[in-house]
């Protein structure tokens, strides 16, 4: 919810039109997701160098994550599956929107 506030809120006020302003929802809507199930998996598979903390923490308190159902590889193919969503949601947008797309592309890629 918090990158879909920021999205939006920066949508309104480069005054989006009301397709964009729902394109860039989605896109922060998939983002977040993304994000969400890389940091479950980075729990699973990080060490305590790349986390900065523990890893397996949430095993250890019993939390359900998407690894949990999906297994790490399920995990990482639907979180990859989101980041493909939320760039296509930006195929209307000009080259300027290309540091959106990195930033999608960032989250599966990052090991802290």
């Amino acid at each position: 919810m918090l990158m879909r506030a920021a999205v939006r809120m920066g949508a309104i006020a480069a005054g989006a039109t009301e397709p964009q302003l729902a394109n860039l929802t989605g896109y922060a809507e998939d983002i977040g997701l993304a994000f969400q199930i890389a940091d479950d998996v980075l729990n699973v598979t990080g060490t305590r160098e790349e986390l900065g903390k523990n890893p397996n923490t949430d095993a250890e308190r019993g939390k359900k994550t998407y690894p949990t159902f999906y297994g790490v590889d399920g995990a990482k193919k639907l979180a990859d599956e989101c980041v493909d969503r939320a760039i296509a949601r930006l195929s209307s947008f000009s080259p300027a929107a290309d540091p959106l797309r990195e930033i999608a592309r960032y989250i599966t890629s990052r090991r802290s």
